[in-house]
């Protein structure tokens, strides 16, 4: 009989693992959506969400100086996100910002370096960061810093998928340079949300 319970219990087990399993995958769901009026790429993002805390993500986001460019020219991080900067040319580079989200006491520089050296820089201010190079002043790029993990930067068509958000409501946000932010309330149900931004200067 022993061997026969302990098969039971096996199945009964592998049934509720599974069970769980499924209604864990099922939670997590996409916001997907398109940004319009704007060319180039935006960046899209939950905002605070009442009651939520997020550890800062560990891997560190890159932004290249590479063909006198930063690259990529918009990158999303979450709020305490380290972000490293390297110089892959042959030139000496330099990062600075005069301002996060418009405040001017939140301007740094992070120096000039040359070829192959990388420099980092912890972010925990919310808003935006409008890179800029001594160096080259044609270059520019722009880091979004927000305050969940849950955002994406639009394609070439502007389409964009948030990943992983578990089913509720939330607000989300459209940001693109040059042109206001637009927001909207978005309910994610079944796995499943939509938000379309037309946006304008």
């Amino acid at each position: 009989m022993l061997p026969v319970l302990e098969e039971k219990m096996t199945r009964q087990l592998i049934i509720a693992a599974t069970t769980l399993g499924v209604g864990l995958t099922a939670s997590a769901g996409t916001i997907g959506g398109k940004v319009s009026g704007v060319n180039g790429p935006s960046a899209v993002y939950l905002e605070a969400i009442a009651g939520k805390t997020f550890t800062p993500p560990t891997a560190n986001p890159l932004i290249d100086q590479r063909r006198i460019m930063f690259r990529p020219r918009v990158l999303v991080v979450q709020q305490g996100a380290t972000v490293e900067f390297q110089n892959s040319d042959p030139v000496a580079h330099n990062v600075f910002w005069t301002n996060i989200n418009g405040n001017k006491k939140l301007g740094h520089s992070l120096g000039t370096w040359p070829q192959g050296q990388k420099r980092t820089f912890k972010f925990e201010d919310l808003g935006v960061v409008p890179l800029l190079c001594v160096v080259h002043p044609e270059m520019a790029a722009f880091i979004v810093v927000v305050p969940t993990p849950y955002f994406a930067v639009t394609d070439k068509e502007g389409n964009f998928k948030i990943e992983n958000v578990p089913d509720g409501s939330y607000t989300v946000t459209a940001w693109h340079e040059g042109a206001k932010n637009q927001s909207k309330p978005v309910t994610v149900k079944g796995g499943q949300g939509n938000a379309d931004f037309t946006l304008s200067k």
